[in-house]
């Protein structure tokens, strides 16, 4: 559902603080918006809605995705074949109506490219974050302030050979929760996470007292459990969308799957 302004920016961290207080985990999918197609999309969000999820990462198509591995990549350029632009990915999470907080998932030309009131415009749509892949802390003070001042929650991205005290500083700077990513390199699917990200993820608990999000390489239930244990979101990306691309009804199982081994670890 659509939300005012004022509204946007407060729903995450609200979502985090009632799943804290039921002792849950969250569980984040992402998706790319348009892909496979847009009717396709709004059932998918709906459908992992519905599967358990807490929130929802809206990927905005892009032709240069550098961070993404050839899974998500396949889908950008999908999504842009079939047209859908920043203002179409918009046009997707409103028509899709979630109860859930909507994270958008973008790099920082489309954003740019959509000119004056894009922020606002996305929180109209029902939009209540947003991550900006290729804006690290301290490369653009002017736009980060423009993000940070705005009505969504500014999601920030932490590398896990990222020292405290850049942790600390990336935080700071952010709202809503801190996205770790669990491995150098780009998103994709891999067979084990790093052995090294449990002592990553207390690291960056040292840092800030922002709820913890890993994702990158995270690809099945166990991988979810084993998350669920430390942090305080899984996020899900590509394997997700490699269902979405057998069929909706695929990405809801897996989906389903992911929320049972959260809630059993």
């Amino acid at each position: 559902m659509a939300t005012t302004s004022s509204e946007a920016g407060v729903a995450i961290a609200r979502r985090f603080e009632l799943l804290r207080l039921s002792g849950r985990r969250a569980l984040v999918p992402y998706i790319t918006a348009g892909y496979p197609d847009g009717p396709r999309t709004i059932d998918l969000l709906a459908g992992l809605e519905s599967a358990g999820a807490d929130l929802i990462e809206v990927g905005v198509p892009f032709s240069d995705p550098m961070a993404d591995g050839p899974i998500i990549q396949a889908s950008s350029q999908r999504a842009l074949a079939n047209g859908v632009s920043f203002e179409g990915t918009l046009d997707l999470i409103r028509r899709a109506r979630l109860g859930i907080p909507v994270v958008l998932f973008t790099y920082l030309n489309p954003l740019l490219s959509a000119g004056d009131g894009a922020l606002e415009r996305a929180a109209a749509a029902g939009a209540h974050g947003v991550l900006v892949t290729d804006l690290p802390v301290g490369a653009d003070p002017h736009r980060e302030s423009w993000l940070g001042g705005g009505p969504l929650a500014f999601i920030r991205l932490v590398a896990p050979t990222t020292p405290l005290e850049r942790m600390r500083e990336i935080a700071k700077h952010g709202s809503g929760f801190v996205y770790l990513i669990s491995r150098l390199g780009v998103t994709g699917i891999r067979d084990a996470l790093p052995p090294e990200l449990p002592a990553t993820v207390a690291r960056l608990r040292a840092a800030t007292t922002l709820p913890i999000a890993v994702g990158f390489g995270v690809s099945r239930p166990e991988h979810a459990a084993q998350i669920a244990r430390i942090a305080d979101a899984v996020v899900v990306g590509s394997a997700i969308v490699r269902a979405a691309g057998e069929s909706v009804a695929a990405a809801t199982r897996l989906a389903s799957a992911l929320r049972a081994a959260i809630d059993d670890a």
